[in-house]
């Protein structure tokens, strides 16, 4: 098998928060393909991945995106018809570094991730492009509007909705392939394409379970603890743990006083902190290891009541052998069947309910716990897709020589 030479080109450092690529590279790396890393490096990035990611890559090369970048951009975009989200990221050294880097090298596939990468395309030089939108932005930002949380995240995506959709729509026409994560998101994308005889390039590349990092472990797990997981200045998590909080954990306090409640991720808002003024819940921040608190806790909980895509949060605490209570928000993309993988509630009072059963029951704990992570070693092996996304590859770069 010949091996391929891959430019990945994004718009932030891949992560065990950015899971979906740094978990391509990796396994792409595994399975014997040269990859060349060029990735921005956003304003307060955490770049402690860089030295997994140079074990991985051929090459890696970081260009700063200030924060008066950003603010300049942004301001650019005003009058335009690019989205913010896309805008965000415009980067000339960047776009210098794409043409160099491709002058001096020749690659078989371009990949590049995200919407706020998709202006970076730009500088590509006609070698065909993989575009990972990962989501629809244009769905989410549907969702926002009917649940977000705070009159600003409905603010920002209304002032970016009729762009975005625009946007989205022209993807099918610029890239060779588009990788969405699910069906829902796959049908959303669909919708938007100016024309209906592109939508083979629109391709559902599911994300995975990095299945020899996240297992269960062998520790006793904490009694009544209840555990969300994410990055928590993201809008859907906020909400999601403000309902948790606020919503649900009352009335399971009147069955199980003694539960407590841990909010576990990055930049908690002022809103999360807040809470913590209940002795009965915790509010991390950012955690070096997300794989203890998930093989800690009795049960992870995902309130969500609105998002695109793959949930990694339910992904991860399955592989842990934790098990879950979701809303069907949560697990719309997964193919699981509602009480025997995961429990899944749709108002505050049946997931208390769920929950209750589930701190109460050592049984039901244990059989969800295993169905949960057979069920991820099914469907949701990185291997598997790196593979899948390796076939995908090769047919574009087919496609291209023909």
């Amino acid at each position: 098998m010949d091996f391929l030479q891959i430019l990945f080109i994004s718009p932030y450092l891949p992560s065990l928060i950015r899971v979906r690529p740094y978990n391509f590279i990796k396994f792409l790396a595994e399975r014997g393909h040269q990859v060349t890393l060029l990735a921005l490096e956003p304003p307060k990035e955490d770049t402690g991945s860089l030295t997994s990611l140079r074990q991985w890559c051929q090459q890696v090369q970081i260009v700063p995106l200030s924060r008066w970048r950003t603010l300049w951009n942004g301001v650019q975009a005003i009058p335009g018809q690019t989205p913010f989200q896309a805008a965000y990221s415009r980067s000339p050294q960047m776009n210098a570094l794409i043409r160099q880097i491709q002058h001096q090298n020749s690659f078989d596939v371009v990949h590049v991730e995200h919407l706020r990468g998709a202006e970076l395309a730009r500088a590509v030089n006609g070698t065909p492009i993989v575009f990972d939108s990962v989501d629809s932005i244009t769905l989410l930002f549907e969702r926002v509007l009917q649940a977000g949380p705070t009159w600003r995240s409905r603010l920002l995506a209304r002032l970016d909705l009729a762009r975005t959709r625009r946007y989205e729509g022209r993807f099918l026409e610029r890239f060779q392939r588009v990788l969405v994560t699910s069906p829902h998101d796959r049908d959303a994308m669909a919708k938007l394409a100016a024309t209906s005889n592109q939508e083979d390039r629109l391709v559902v590349l599911p994300n995975g379970v990095d299945l020899d990092y996240f297992h269960p472990l062998d520790i006793p797990r904490n009694p009544a603890t209840l555990v969300f997981t994410g990055k928590m200045s993201y809008h859907a998590n906020v909400a999601a743990a403000l309902d948790l909080a606020t919503q649900v954990m009352p009335l399971v306090w009147q069955r199980v006083p003694e539960a407590h409640l841990a909010i576990v991720g990055k930049d908690p808002t002022p809103e999360l902190l807040a809470l913590t003024a209940d002795p009965r819940i915790i509010v991390t921040g950012t955690v070096p290891d997300m794989r203890p608190h998930l093989a800690q806790a009795t049960v992870a909980v995902s309130p969500m009541r609105y998002g695109v895509g793959i949930q990694n949060k339910v992904l991860e605490a399955m592989a842990m052998g934790t098990p879950v209570i979701s809303t069907p928000q949560a697990v719309s993309a997964l193919q699981i069947k509602p009480g025997h993988e995961v429990l899944v509630t749709d108002s505050a009072e049946a997931m208390a309910k769920a929950v209750v059963a589930m701190l109460t029951n050592d049984e039901l704990r244990q059989r969800l716990g295993q169905t949960g992570r057979c069920y991820v070693e099914t469907h949701h092996d990185w291997k598997a897709t790196a593979a899948k996304l390796e076939t995908i590859y090769r047919k574009v770069i087919l496609e291209t020589k023909r």
